[in-house]
C-alpha cells in the first residue's frame, strides 16, 4: 500500500493494499477504497463512499461529499464509483440526499475537469461527462452517452443510452436514446455515428432510430401522434427502446424538434458532422 505520508486517512476508511494515495490527500469516513486505485494529491473523499478498482482520481476532486441540497440532514447516504472510472481535476460527485439513497457512477465513466454530477445522479457504464459540464440531482443517464463541455443538465432529467448532447446545450426535458441534442432542450439528430462506431447495432436497426427521429421530431405531428405512428411500424430492438423511454416516467416531458432559427447554423453543422 502507497499512502503519502502527508496524507489523512479515516480510521473507518478501508483502502486496499493496492492502493496508491498521493499527498495531502484527505479521506474522511467509512470511505471504501478498491484494489489498483490511484489518487492523485489533493483529492477529498468523504461519506458512505466506495471506489471500486482501477478507479483514477485526479487532484483537486471532491467525491461523496454532502449533497448542495437545503433539505439534507445530515443522514447516512451513498456514493459509488464504478470500477474503471476515471475522474478528472476538481469534478464533484455529491453522495445522495434523503437517508439511504444513493449517487452511482457506472463502470468505466470518464468525468473530466470541472464537471459536476449532483446528488442521486445514475449514470450507466461507459458515460463520459466532458469539462464544465454539470447534472442536477437525480439525473439518470444510459449507457455510453457523451455530455459535451458547458451543458447544464436539469434536475430529474432522464438521458437514453449512446446519445451525443452538443456543447453548451441547456437540456431541460427527457432525451431519448440514440438522439443528439443541441441548443435548449433541442433534439437536432440521431447518433449515427456513435451507433456504427459501437458496433452493436445492425443496419437495420440505425435505420430504424433514423426513422425514429425522423417521425418523432421532424414530421410535425403533435408528439402523442408521433409516437402512435412510430409505434405501428416498430421492428427493431432500438426502435422499442425508444417508445420504452418515452413511454417511462418523466417530470420533464420529451425533448422538442429543432424550430428556434436561431439555432439553424449550429445545429446543421452539428446534425452533419
Amino acid at each position: 500500500m502507497a499512502i503519502h505520508q502527508t496524507a489523512i486517512i479515516d480510521k473507518q476508511a478501508e483502502i486496499a493494499e493496492t492502493a496508491e494515495i498521493g499527498a495531502h490527500v484527505a479521506i474522511e469516513g467509512p470511505v471504501k477504497i478498491g484494489e489498483h486505485v490511484k489518487i492523485y494529491p489533493n483529492v477529498f473523499i468523504s461519506g458512505w463512499t466506495e471506489v471500486c478498482e482501477r478507479c483514477v482520481i485526479h487532484p483537486g476532486a471532491v467525491i461523496g461529499h454532502v449533497p448542495q441540497d437545503f433539505h439534507y440532514g445530515g443522514e447516512r447516504s451513498y456514493c459509488k464509483i464504478g470500477a474503471g472510472t476515471i475522474i478528472r481535476e476538481f469534478s464533484s460527485v455529491h453522495r445522495g440526499t434523503q437517508p439511504e439513497s444513493w449517487t452511482t457512477l457506472g463502470e468505466d465513466c470518464f468525468i473530466l475537469a470541472y464537471a459536476h454530477i449532483g446528488h442521486n445522479c445514475e449514470l450507466g457504464n461507459g458515460v463520459k461527462v466532458y469539462n464544465c459540464a454539470a447534472l442536477g440531482g437525480h439525473v439518470t443517464v444510459g449507457d455510453n452517452a457523451i455530455i459535451s463541455g458547458y451543458s447544464l443538465i436539469l434536475q430529474f432529467a432522464r438521458i437514453g443510452e449512446h446519445v451525443m448532447i452538443g456543447g453548451g446545450a441547456r437540456l431541460l426535458k427527457d432525451l431519448p436514446p440514440y438522439m443528439k441534442a443541441l441548443g435548449e432542450s433541442t433534439c437536432v439528430g440521431y447518433n449515427a455515428i456513435g451507433l456504427r462506431r459501437s458496433e452493436k447495432f445492425t443496419l437495420e436497426e440505425i435505420a430504424e432510430t433514423k426513422e425514429a427521429y425522423r417521425v418523432l421530431f421532424r414530421s410535425g405531428l403533435p408528439l402523442t401522434k408521433a409516437v402512435d405512428q412510430f409505434r405501428g411500424q416498430v421492428k427493431t430492438r432500438t426502435g422499442r427502446r425508444v417508445l420504452e423511454f418515452i413511454d417511462g416516467d418523466s417530470k420533464l416531458g420529451i425533448v422538442g424538434g429543432r424550430r428556434a432559427a436561431q439555432y439553424v447554423t449550429d445545429i446543421d453543422a452539428f446534425e452533419n458532422e
